[in-house]
């Protein structure tokens, strides 16, 4: 389980997002995006704290007008986690919040108007340290592109993504990120795998709009898992219509299964049969929303029965195997204590948090000894 992934990623220019660095090899970060009204500062930075919590690297925030850019430097100030401002069409929007701190510009050069307006924000973005990111949509594409292609295609959204980053080229502004979303997942891979071998940019993925909770995350794990396969991809949002904190989980998930981020408990568990000795499924589900804080790397079997979970917990930090009349618990692939059924999911709870205090204190003598 601790083997490293076996994706070569795709070389690309390194940016930060913050003191999130993003390309360059880098680990992949998780984006989601806020859906409460920025005017209302409270329930913004609230919902921001939570997908921080939920382990977000970046989040972004729609910046729709003036008086939302001012919200915004109040929300900037009251949060740690990097924040992205999405601007469409205003210039003078961008140039606010270059001034109030923000960590990213999400606009589109070609969409703001003249080339001295186009300056104006690169200029603000370069004496601010600030990477700007290019995020072409298949639903928004430039009409004349919508004409030539007759439907989004991924070729029209690579030409899209070329005429925005031509403004900034011309500019010689290299610290941008793109993106290249659609909903149809063949469109999208497409159109990624073709723009990585254009540029040295780094990657933002997306399947937008993918759907609801379970369809959305089918259809997003299908989509950035071939482009992920790949090597392509430095940063990722998952796209649902749910709690934007299921879309970081969903994220960490998905890079935890590719070996490509390691943040919070790996669970490996058996989907469970007649031969299980403890209500796997019941465990499961307790155990997850019980330990949904830790964000301490940890490997952890549940597995139902002997057939399987010997093998299971010889390769975790926790292991539990179904048994009769008790329970073993492996620790660190050893068979360590014998569990009953009576209170399984609180002793199981303690163990694991026992083993993350554990590692935490290594991490942090580790860190003391090279101080």
């Amino acid at each position: 389980m601790h083997a490293p992934s076996p994706i070569q990623r795709r070389q690309s220019r390194r940016i930060h997002v913050g003191d999130v660095p993003v390309g360059g090899g880098a680990p992949i970060s998780v984006q989601s995006m806020t859906n409460t009204d920025t005017l209302d500062v409270d329930a913004t930075v609230a919902q921001i704290q939570q997908l921080e919590n939920a382990g977000a690297d970046i989040v972004r925030v729609s910046v729709p007008s003036m008086d939302a850019a001012e919200a915004f430097g109040r929300i900037k100030q009251a949060v740690k986690v990097p924040l992205v401002a999405d601007i469409h069409f205003d210039y003078r929007i961008a140039l606010r919040v270059a001034e109030l701190g923000v960590d990213c510009l999400r606009i589109n050069p070609g969409n703001i108007g003249r080339e001295d307006r186009v300056a104006a924000v690169v200029g603000a973005a370069r004496d601010n340290g600030i990477p700007i990111r290019i995020g072409v949509n298949a639903g928004s594409l430039e009409k004349d592109l919508q004409k030539k292609y007759g439907e989004p295609t991924p070729a029209a959204l690579v030409e899209s993504a070329m005429r925005h980053i031509d403004h900034l080229d011309r500019l010689d502004f290299p610290d941008f990120k793109v993106s290249v979303k659609a909903s149809d997942v063949f469109m999208a891979v497409a159109a990624y795998r073709e723009l990585a071998s254009r540029i040295e940019q780094p990657l933002h993925l997306g399947i937008t709009e993918a759907g609801g909770l379970r369809s959305g995350t089918v259809k997003s794990s299908i989509g950035l898992g071939m482009l992920l396969m790949d090597g392509i991809g430095d940063t990722l949002r998952v796209s649902l219509a749910a709690d934007p904190v299921e879309e970081v989980k969903v994220g960490f998930d998905m890079l935890k299964s590719l070996s490509l981020r390691s943040k919070g408990i790996n669970f490996v568990a058996c989907p469970s049969c007649s031969r299980q000795n403890f209500d796997v499924i019941g465990t499961m589900n307790e155990l997850e929303e019980r330990l949904e804080d830790v964000l301490t790397p940890l490997d952890v079997s549940v597995i139902g029965c002997v057939v399987n979970g010997p093998g299971e917990a010889k390769e975790s930090d926790i292991g539990l195997t179904g048994g009769s009349p008790a329970n073993l618990v492996y620790v660190d692939g050893k068979p360590s204590s014998k569990l009953r059924n009576d209170h399984l999911v609180d002793d199981l709870e303690r163990l694991i948090r026992d083993k993350v205090r554990e590692k935490q204190q290594a991490e942090q003598d580790v860190i003391a000894r090279d101080a």
